[in-house]
């Protein structure tokens, strides 16, 4: 899971809850903290156990370039509420709510980036094409199920789970398997209550549903290809999730641009953020370049 290096919100940044058909689902909103939205907004998905603040590093230098930034907590993650059909925890399902979220930022089409897990479930947006869009960056994400010691966690967490599907359940797992090891990590105080607090915060059974979505995801690279918007592949360079030659694959069959952030492994929007921002903005800004006719 991607773990934040502070959570107090930049200048610029809010707390909201954005209302969609499906349900409400819990926001961070970034805006300029000087002039105003002339750019296009941008909707950014986390990954799996992650929320809306693994990306608090960017928010207020993504905005500062004049856009509207929106980072959600899918349902059943952390501050959002759970779908009231466990079924709903598909990556159909989810990208369904994904695009009931970008209809909301009325500004006209968005950019839209996916992390890890939220890259799976973001393509489906993209693929099922009933929301306008402007870009689709797939950050840290790769084409199919996720493998390795990333697959190995996301199975032992469900084993754990069980059909103790509860939040008491979550807490015995938080203090039997993960506050040694988060403590052992260096993490400050605050960052550690933080991180019980989300965990404790998920839905069960988005935890369960989702993890199997993860480890089940098939390749549907050529299908996401034929939606012909302009694409982004961007990973750490020692990311230890999917394979960064797998990810380097994937961007040349979807002909899409690809960046590779020096230093960073599977979370560069925590690792080296003002890199992962200023790739972001370059590749944003020129498609926007391009759809008002510039050069």
């Amino acid at each position: 899971m991607s773990t934040p290096r502070f959570l107090g919100l930049p200048p610029g940044v809010r707390h909201t809850t954005v209302g969609t058909p499906m349900g409400d689902v819990a926001a961070l909103q970034a805006t300029p903290a000087a002039g105003g939205c002339e750019r296009q907004p941008a909707l950014l998905v986390p990954g799996y156990t992650g929320s809306k603040e693994d990306f608090i590093a960017l928010l207020q230098t993504l905005a500062a370039a004049g856009r509207a930034v929106t980072a959600i907590d899918m349902p059943g993650q952390y501050q959002s509420p759970g779908f009231v059909d466990p079924e709903e925890y598909t990556r159909v399902g989810l990208g369904r709510i994904v695009g009931e979220v970008a209809l909301t930022l009325d500004d006209g089409p968005v950019h839209l980036l996916g992390h890890s897990f939220g890259g799976l479930v973001a393509r489906e947006t993209v693929i099922s094409a009933t929301v306008p869009l402007l870009s689709f960056t797939l950050m840290s994400s790769g084409p199919s199920a996720i493998g390795g010691a990333r697959a190995a966690d996301a199975q032992r967490l469900v084993a754990a789970i069980g059909q103790a599907r509860t939040r008491r359940r979550l807490e015995e797992i938080w203090a039997e398997h993960l506050d040694a090891p988060t403590r052992a990590s260096g993490v400050s105080p605050e960052i550690h209550a933080f991180l019980r607090e989300r965990m404790v915060a998920n839905h069960p059974d988005a935890l369960v549903r989702m993890a199997e979505e993860l480890l089940n995801a098939t390749d549907r690279t050529p299908e996401l290809a034929q939606s012909r918007l302009p694409m982004l592949v961007l990973y750490g360079e020692n990311d230890d999730a999917w394979p960064p030659e797998a990810q380097s694959a994937m961007a040349a069959h979807l002909g899409a641009d690809r960046v590779v952030i020096p230093g960073a492994a599977h979370s560069p929007n925590v690792e080296a953020p003002e890199t992962t921002a200023e790739a972001l903005t370059a590749f944003w800004n020129q498609i926007e370049t391009k759809e008002r006719g510039g050069v």
